[in-house]
């Protein structure tokens, strides 16, 4: 490992530095090798998966795996998230590119060979699910009666309501036809082992990607109640399916998930702790406050900058230098685009910033970074990027004042003219937000 950058003299550095271990600590290549079970003695060995981390995963089991036992199978993974190397020379897993965070022809084609591949196996035979988060919009297979098109405006809505995490995957696994457990009941019966890599708070696989091979402990009277909630409006057949129940998931205690293994290969607590470890490495006293922050970006870009004043103005509830270091996953509330204002670009770690930078105010001896593990924040370029004590005044000398970029959702155009984003590319991970608060 090459030397931890001076906090004092290189804070940008030093953030960074945080960032890239947090993303190594999660890589597959690092974690996967310790939960892969032996071959099958008489059987084939199918890998199937979906995640942004599923091209990763792909080229990791491909390297792991015996060259003499048989394998093959299917992965999807977001546009550009395959490894080079595993890209210019594909192994035995195949891996599909597609669309997140709103799904295409593509990620359903993929998903309808995903069924194809695992129906017919025997008992004998082993299925390893590869799943990650963005499956939920990779692994896209309608439910009966819907369309992808259905399933395209769902999905856009959802992003755009506010809901959290869990809540998106409630309704997006009651209505498709191969989330919320419904994969493993293809697998049946087959052996199944499924290795997770967590984006969520709590870290449910569950949750994770609308958990495609666990069982579903919600229901589709749930998913109704949130689509009423935040007010979306559902397609006829959607709605029919919800309210009849035609739409309900494998449960758990179901006897297709009878012997099945579930392993957490990395989680965001452990990233945190990985950069935490790094900062100690610094000199610096690293406290983690939480992996399960969940919120309006903005709002939660608050609370943390409330928490870095107490402690650069009073030394509680740590004493500074310091880090302080958070994950989870945050929302982002879309407001109503006014006539002749240009649309907003951005995503959670871009608006958590904005919102902290307002309510720090530039106080002096606080640098932020927040970004996204997977290396994009919403659908732009940049995983995230970094606020310093003259954020505020450099962009007022351009102009710019950073509450009318938060009020049209703005922030990436903001951090774009400051040359503050963090623009690492797909890292072939992910393990959701971090957020490191430097306080000297």
């Amino acid at each position: 490992m090459s030397a931890v950058p001076d906090p004092h003299a290189e804070p940008r550095r030093f953030l960074r530095a945080l960032y890239d271990r947090a993303v190594e600590r999660a890589l597959p290549s690092h974690n996967l090798a310790r939960w892969l079970p032996p071959p099958p003695p008489r059987g084939r060995t199918v890998v199937v998966g979906a995640g942004k981390a599923g091209g990763a995963m792909a080229a990791a089991i491909d390297a792991l795996w015996p060259a003499e036992a048989p394998l093959s199978g299917l992965v999807i993974t977001r546009y550009a998230h395959v490894p080079p190397a595993y890209k210019a020379r594909p192994g035995r897993v195949e891996v599909v590119e597609a669309s997140h965070p709103v799904p295409d022809a593509a990620g359903r084609a993929a998903a309808e060979r995903i069924a194809q591949l695992v129906r017919g196996l025997t008992a004998h035979d082993l299925v390893v699910a590869l799943v990650s988060g963005g499956g939920s919009a990779l692994l896209s297979l309608p439910a009966a009666g819907l369309t992808l098109e259905d399933k395209q405006a769902v999905n856009k809505a959802l992003l755009a309501s506010g809901a959290a995490i869990d809540e998106m995957n409630c309704v997006r696994k009651h209505l498709s036809a191969i989330k919320g457990g419904r994969l493993a009941a293809m697998c049946a019966p087959a052996r199944l082992v499924t290795l997770l890599i967590s984006d969520v708070p709590g870290d449910d696989p569950a949750v994770v990607a609308s958990g495609p091979t666990v069982p579903d402990p919600t229901t589709c009277a749930d998913a109704l109640a949130i689509c009423r909630r935040y007010r979306l409006s559902l397609p006829a057949a959607a709605l029919a399916g919800l309210e009849s129940g035609a739409f309900e998931t494998p449960k758990p205690g179901a006897p297709a998930f009878a012997g099945h293994e579930v392993h957490m290969i990395a989680t965001p607590q452990q990233s945190l702790e990985a950069a935490a470890g790094l900062a100690r490495a610094a000199g610096l006293q690293a406290h983690v406050l939480s992996d399960e922050v969940e919120g309006e970006s903005r709002e939660v870009g608050k609370v943390h900058a409330a928490l870095a004043r107490a402690v650069a103005r009073r030394g509680t509830p740590f004493a500074k230098p310091c880090v302080l270091l958070s994950g989870g996953e945050t929302t982002v509330t879309v407001r109503p685009r006014i006539a002749g204002q240009p649309a907003g670009r951005g995503g959670r770690a871009g608006e958590f910033l904005l919102g902290c930078a307002i309510a720090l105010q530039g106080v002096d001896g606080i640098f932020v970074l927040a970004a996204d593990t997977d290396g994009i924040d919403g659908i732009e370029a940049n995983a995230g990027a970094i606020v310093t004590p003259d954020t505020l005044a450099r962009a007022a000398a351009q102009g710019m004042k950073a509450a009318e970029f938060l009020d049209r959702n703005d922030a990436y155009s903001f951090f774009a003219a400051l040359g503050d984003l963090v623009v690492p590319g797909p890292t072939f991970t992910n393990v959701n937000d971090f957020r490191a608060l430097l306080v000297l």
